[in-house]
C-alpha cells in the first residue's frame, strides 16, 4: 500500500499559466467550503498543518499544489458553495476549475468530498457532472463519518450507492469511501485506491467543446 513519507507545499495557482513545470500525476481534493478538505489532506499526509483552512470560508481562490514523495501531487482545489462569495468570484471559480479539468492526462484521480450527514448540493452534483464529462476517475469521499451512528452511516452509503449507481457501474466513479478524521477510518482504502490510479498509464481525455 502507498506510504506517504514526504509532503511539502509547492505553490498556489490562480492562473493555469502558473501550473508547475514538472508535470507529475495529480490527486485532486474537491469539495464545498467547510467539508473538511484541509483536514483530510493533512490526515492523509500525517501532518497537522500542511494544508490550512482559510479563516474566511470561500476566501481561498487558488489551486494549491503539494508534492508528495517527490513523485506526485496532491492538489487542493478552491472550496465552493459559500454564500457570501460574490457572484463574479463564483463565475471565475467555475471557469478556473472547468479549464483545469479539461487538461486530462496529468490527473490520476479526484476525491469528491461530501459531508456524510448531508445530501449532495447542486454544486456537488455539478462538479460530479464535470468529472464524468471529462472522464476523470474519482471517489466519493463521505467526510465526518464519525459524526453519524454506524447504522445511519451504512444507510447513507447505501443511499449514495443507489443514487449514483450509473456513475459507479458505467461512469467515472470508482467507489464510495466514508472517512473519519478522528479515527482515520477510510485512510487505508483511499491510499490503496490512489496508488492503483497513480500506477495507471494516463489516457487521453475528452476535448472541450
Amino acid at each position: 500500500m502507498l506510504k506517504i513519507v514526504s509532503a511539502e507545499f509547492l505553490q498556489g495557482v490562480a492562473d493555469l499559466r502558473q501550473l508547475p513545470k514538472n508535470q507529475l500525476r495529480e490527486v485532486l481534493f474537491i469539495g464545498r467550503s467547510n467539508v473538511g478538505k484541509s483536514s483530510l489532506l493533512n490526515k492523509m499526509c500525517n501532518r497537522k498543518n500542511l494544508a490550512r483552512s482559510s479563516a474566511t470560508p470561500g476566501k481561498t481562490r487558488e489551486i494549491n499544489y503539494y508534492i508528495i514523495n517527490n513523485s506526485f501531487y496532491f492538489v487542493d482545489l478552491p472550496g465552493y458553495g459559500y454564500a457570501k462569495v460574490p457572484e463574479q468570484m463564483r463565475a471565475g471559480w467555475k471557469r478556473l476549475i472547468e479549464d483545469f479539468l479539461k487538461r486530462g492526462d496529468p490527473i490520476a484521480i479526484g476525491m469528491q468530498l461530501i459531508d456524510s450527514r448531508q445530501e449532495p448540493t447542486p454544486l456537488d452534483l455539478m462538479m460530479m457532472d464535470w468529472l464524468e464529462y471529462y472522464e476523470v476517475p474519482y471517489l466519493l469521499v463521505l467526510t465526518k463519518a464519525d459524526k453519524l451512528p454506524h447504522s445511519k452511516l451504512l444507510k447513507q452509503i447505501e443511499g449514495y450507492k443507489e443514487r449514483f449507481k450509473s456513475n459507479l457501474t458505467e461512469g467515472s466513479c470508482r467507489g464510495i469511501v466514508p472517512f473519519s478524521i478522528v479515527s482515520g477510518d477510510g485512510k487505508a482504502e483511499l491510499l490503496k485506491l490512489i496508488e492503483e490510479h497513480l500506477d495507471t498509464t494516463p489516457q487521453h481525455k475528452k476535448e472541450a467543446v
